[in-house]
Order: structure tokens, then sequence, then C-alpha cells
């Protein structure tokens, strides 16, 4: 990294899973994504993305699996 020394907080890798679980928990209920008429808050986008996760996990989908 340049112009500073590396430590834990400009170093620590940042996952889809961190980035919505950190998400979550410091902007809880500002808005995250609109669809037309539909808005999800951060904390709701995690709770979905979990729940989606968790069903491809009971239905047999693991790492490196193709979903079409």
């Amino acid at each position: 990294m340049e112009g500073g020394a590396q430590c834990l907080a400009n170093s620590a890798r940042l996952t889809s899973v961190i980035f919505l679980e950190r998400a979550a928990r410091v902007y809880g209920d500002k808005v995250s994504i609109v669809y037309g008429e539909v808005s999800f808050s951060w904390r709701k986008t995690l709770e979905r993305c979990l729940k989606v996760a968790s069903a491809l996990v009971q239905m047999g989908i693991s790492r490196g699996d193709t979903v079409s």
C-alpha cells in the first residue's frame, strides 16, 4: 500500500459477506437497494442474502458448483 503503513484496518480481507455484515451493522435501516417501487434496507439485504445462501446449501450446492 502506497503512502502508509499496512495494518489490520487497511489490509483486512473484504469478502462480500463481511461487507454485507458490516453494512447491516453500520447502516442498518438505510436503503441499500431500490428496484422500482420496492426498496430494502442493508439489514434486510443481509437477511435475504443469507436465506438464499442457506437454501443453496440445503439443495446440496457448494463452493465451485455452477448455478444458472
